[in-house]
């Protein structure tokens, strides 16, 4: 904590409480930020968790809701698959008589025959079952779509809440510079009207103060544009304080085994189950080499005086130019699956070398934020001080005094951009794969 500072006007030396520099623990959160925060929160009750709002984002997400039907679909659909085709019912009158006296006579014709049958295709089980594995794959596909969505929705939900926690809080530390610029834009001013100080500071102050509300407005419309991407996610529930921020200095992964944790990231895990489908299909095309039989049985029956008849028929498709047909179907599929599976590796090492950089900045970030703590913040607040000693020794200047805790400020929201942007690069890492949250809403 650093003291307040009084410093003298140059030209009757009294005592004005002009210079206030904003005190930041090495948290990079000002003592008056917490405490407007907190009586916030102590005002509007119950406050929006971060669990809360991941938990919200998934009742809510629609998209998880669609992947759940998708593979519901798959799955009846490979039920479907595995069984024998249909039977075919057949009615029908062969050679019926159209001229003559006998025209339309179902009966005085002995040619004419009033036919009903019955037509089975025996689909071998080999195709069915490869039939009804592809559905399979499919299913398991949506269902690794699914985790892909929800990972993606957690992310998006995450980064989300943390960008509103510090939205706001950048936010409350410009007010609380204001609050402490306001008194010294009075001190000048009075100041000044009783002959002590220079219109030059008058105005000085006047601008540090228009500057300061200017980065206002700019923060709150930033607060704004947080608060809607979170009520994307989390509906009005949005509206609801923040609790406080969840931990971001651990992240579940190493840099030593980041190549074997991405083999369940939902992102790869979508493309081995494409390359799962991929495979099913070529066994498919593999298995219908091989033709299907079908057999009809059929019983006709002729006029009063004409006995009846029976036939029986088998049906085989003629595949006279495999090489053409089927076998070109099969390299097709297999042509996809060497396609899909290098696409996998391909992605495999694309998503290792983005993550081990999102790990790396993660960790120099944190090491910024430890320098900031250490040294940049205190090395401002001291520039400050030495500016007010200047000022009130007479060999400074009232700029420089605003410039240096403009310098303050500046670097007291770089420390929070910092934390916000290393807190997202968190969200990124922590969520590469889907975290079940329970759903708890706020308390109205």
């Amino acid at each position: 904590m650093f003291p307040h500072f009084l410093f003298l006007s140059r030209r009757g030396m009294q005592l004005v409480d002009l210079v206030r520099p904003i005190r930041i623990p090495l948290q990079g959160v000002t003592v008056l930020v917490a405490l407007s925060l907190t009586s916030l929160h102590a005002h509007a009750g119950d406050v929006l968790t971060f669990e809360q709002a991941l938990g919200l984002s998934q009742a809510r997400s629609q998209q998880l809701v669609a992947q759940n039907h998708a593979t519901a679909a798959a799955r009846d659909m490979a039920i479907s698959a595995a069984q024998q085709p249909d039977p075919v019912l057949k009615l029908g009158v062969n050679n019926l008589p159209i001229n003559g006296p006998d025209r339309f006579s179902v009966t005085r014709d002995f040619m004419t025959m009033r036919s009903v049958g019955l037509m089975q295709e025996f689909t071998r089980e080999d195709k069915r079952l490869a039939r009804s594995m592809r559905f399979e794959r499919e299913a398991q596909a949506s269902e690794a779509s699914r985790a892909q969505a929800l990972a993606q929705l957690q992310r998006d939900t995450a980064i989300a809440w943390l960008d509103l926690y510090y939205q706001e809080r950048m936010l409350a530390l410009i007010k609380a510079q204001r609050d402490e610029i306001r008194p010294q834009v009075e001190a000048t001013e009075a100041a000044y009207r009783g002959g002590r100080g220079s219109q030059t500071d008058v105005l000085s102050a006047r601008a540090a103060l228009a500057q300061v509300d200017d980065r206002i407005d700019l923060a709150a419309r930033e607060v704004s544009t947080a608060q809607t991407a979170l009520r994307r996610w989390t509906g009005r529930a949005a509206d609801t304080p923040l609790a406080d921020a969840p931990d971001t200095s651990r992240v579940p992964l190493h840099l030593s085994d980041l190549e074997g944790a991405l083999t369940t990231h939902p992102d790869i895990t979508v493309m081995v189950r494409q390359e799962e489908v991929a495979q099913a299909d070529a066994d498919l095309a593999r298995a219908n080499k091989q033709a299907d039989w079908g057999v009809e049985l059929m019983l006709s029956q002729r006029g009063p005086g004409y006995s009846k008849m029976a036939s029986v028929n088998v049906s085989v498709p003629l595949q006279w130019d495999q090489k053409s047909r089927q076998d070109r179907d099969l390299a097709a599929k297999l042509s996809t699956l060497e396609q899909m599976r290098a696409q996998r590796e391909e992605a495999t090492r694309e998503h290792l070398a983005q993550v081990t950089v999102m790990f790396q900045t993660w960790q120099s970030s944190r090491d910024r934020m430890r320098r900031y703590d250490s040294a940049l913040i205190p090395l401002a607040a001291e520039r400050t001080h030495a500016a007010l000693t200047a000022y009130r020794g007479g060999s400074g200047t009232l700029a420089s005094v605003l410039d240096a805790r403009r310098m303050e400020l500046d670097t007291q929201m770089d420390r929070l951009r910092l934390d916000m942007d290393t807190a997202r690069i968190w969200a990124q890492l922590n969520y590469l794969i889907p975290v079940a949250h329970d759903v708890a809403m706020p308390r109205p």
